[in-house]
């Protein structure tokens, strides 16, 4: 692949991730209008047509990391293991 096709895909795959993007705000828009809605509604349940959306309150538990390390550095140290990837970028 020549220098110049590179520069014509990556200027391709910079314009679909900006789209893409975009498509994600509108998404994220819409998704806000609909919880609006159901803010407004007082409701975790609403039936549309054919769907039914729920918006509910969801508790978990999760792993301190950041704690546990500092309380007990060498444990914590004693059960890391490391992983290898692959990482791909293009900056200008």
């Amino acid at each position: 692949m020549s220098k110049n096709e590179l520069v014509a895909k990556i200027e391709a795959l910079n314009e679909w991730e900006a789209l893409m993007e975009e498509a994600k705000a509108e998404a994220e828009a819409i998704r806000d209008s609909i919880k609006a809605e159901m803010l407004e509604r007082e409701t975790e349940e609403l039936i549309a047509g054919s769907y039914i959306i729920r918006w509910t309150s969801v508790l978990s538990n999760r792993f301190d990391t950041t704690g546990f390390k500092k309380v007990y550095g060498d444990l914590y140290k004693a059960f890391t293991k490391q992983s290898a990837s692959r990482r791909f970028t293009i900056s200008c």
